[in-house]
């Protein structure tokens, strides 16, 4: 299966099919084609012709922007983004709302500065809406405006505009929940391979088995954008909890009978429009689909899910670099040192070699190589090709790269904000209500899975009686729930 065709495909029909629509309804405007953008987007302003005529003109617009190059389309989103509140009669409403006197007096005010506030690029926005998959043009639009807004405040600004009657638009009231299964539609299949970022689909064999009767697949709809997903869950229903990606993917493996399942895992959660970056569906899905679950199955006990740990990688390999003495103890240095050919090993550090630890083995000119000390020995280990594959070297790293991952997840925070877990991951999860609940070791040995967490996974616990109480323990106390097991391994770093 070739992603590249397959997208190109899906665009191309799409395509086709809008832009037909609208070269349709834009032959109707009536008015010269030497109209500039900035022309034809004020006469949509005015109301030019009616509410007719001005669907016209936005159908006009968009197609139009479709047909512009990158470069134009920015000249196209500035040309919008001008179109912001009249300074003037802004002025004049904060003027009366000083000298207003009265609540009825101070009321009307108030009514009046907000209307000055609202740009009219807002309205122009809001025409869209009214041309056939003029919704998704505008996700579209904001996917753009995000890529190209850069520090250009006027963008900027507009982008803003635009996500706020998107999120308005977006409410989770408005969506539709569907089960996706082998039988729906072939458009809406490829738009599931199109969208899957967190575990490729590689061929239609692996699609089926994702949708067998042992797995589900939920995702949210807008009734504006009926045949685009927002947002997708797939879910496997198994004994026990998952503790590796492999297997639970495996098409060869045997399919369970749902009921005899005790456990849901959430394993992979993808979002499909990037235009809608920003506005969270995430937390609503995963609820929406315990309680379809749970009327369903009632076999279902537990509700967890299968998470990559996509900054475990980064934060390691940086703390590796600055020498953190707290990611190993002394005494495992000599079992580490093992690991390496002899041809490579270096030096024992000596006692009272810890200064200069943070340099590479073996810089300082004019003497002996420096001593190496047990977390360059680390790095070194952990830098070699192939060392998940052997016995001596898992087991060894195995407890090294636990505890520092429970550390990880549990005490690391975001940049300048000390109650936020540094893992996005994490963070989306913690935020929905779950709790860290198990660690698992080459959890994901593909390639993305070593590189991005040296094949850690975690689970997540999604406990139905306790998700408001560990959502409010995060969000609100900034403490982070997680299992005793977990705990007590963070606290042994």
């Amino acid at each position: 299966m070739s992603d590249l065709a397959l997208e190109t495909g899906l665009l191309d029909r799409a395509l086709r099919r809008v832009t037909s629509l609208w070269r349709d309804m834009a032959e109707r405007v009536v008015g010269g084609e030497a109209e500039s953008i900035a022309e034809q987007m004020r006469a949509c302003l005015d109301g030019r012709g009616g509410e007719v005529s001005a669907r016209n003109r936005a159908a006009r617009l968009a197609r139009d922007y479709l047909a512009l190059d990158a470069a134009g389309r920015v000249g196209f989103l500035r040309d919008l983004a001008g179109f912001d509140s009249d300074e003037a009669g802004l002025d004049y409403a904060i003027d009366r709302l000083a000298k207003a006197v009265g609540p009825a007096e101070r009321a009307a005010a108030k009514t009046r500065l907000r209307r000055a506030l609202e740009p009219p690029r807002s309205r122009l926005l809001t025409q869209f809406t009214a041309i056939p998959d003029g919704m998704k043009f505008l996700v579209e639009l904001r996917a753009e405006l995000l890529q190209a807004a850069g520090k250009d405040a006027l963008l900027q600004a507009l982008e803003t505009d635009l996500k706020g009657l998107l999120a308005s638009w977006f409410d989770v009231g408005f969506l539709e929940l569907r089960r996706i299964d082998w039988h729906s539609p072939a458009a809406l299949l490829e738009k599931l391979v199109r969208y899957e970022a967190v575990h490729r689909i590689r061929t239609w064999r692996d699609l089926k088995n994702r949708l067998d009767s042992d797995r589900r697949c939920y995702a949210f709809f807008h009734p504006r954008m009926p045949e685009e997903p927002l947002i997708f869950v797939e879910v496997a229903l198994v004994k026990g909890m998952a503790d590796s990606v492999q297997r639970l993917l495996d098409e060869k493996a045997p399919v369970l009978d749902p009921g005899q399942a005790d456990t849901a895992i959430f394993y992979s959660i993808n979002n499909c429009q990037r235009g809608l970056d920003g506005i969270s569906f995430g937390n609503f899905l995963i609820k929406r689909v315990v309680s379809l679950l749970q009327e369903e199955l009632k076999n279902i006990r537990s509700f967890a899910t299968l998470s990559p740990i996509p900054g475990f990688g980064r934060w390691l390999t940086a703390q590796l670099a600055d020498g953190d003495p707290a990611l190993i103890e002394e005494e495992q240095a000599a079992a580490l040192r093992q690991l390496l050919p002899a041809s490579l090993a270096l030096p024992a550090p000596q006692a009272g070699a810890g200064e200069g630890a943070g340099q590479g083995a073996g810089e300082r000119t004019g003497g002996p190589p420096m001593a190496e000390t047990p977390v360059q020995t680390l790095a070194r280990v952990l830098a070699r090709r192939g060392w998940q594959r052997e016995e001596a070297a898992a087991r060894i790293l195995e407890p090294l790269l636990l505890r520092a991952c429970a550390r990880y997840l549990l005490q690391e925070s975001a940049k300048g904000r000390a109650r936020r877990a540094r893992d996005p991951v994490a963070h989306f999860h913690l935020s929905n209500g779950a709790r860290v609940e198990r660690l698992n070791w080459k959890g994901d040995v593909s390639e993305k899975g070593l590189k991005e967490s040296f094949g850690l996974m975690v689970n997540y616990l999604y406990d139905p009686a306790r998700i408001e109480e560990y959502h409010e323990e995060y969000v609100g106390e900034g403490r982070r729930p997680a299992s005793a097991a977990l705990r007590k391994l963070a606290r042994s770093g």
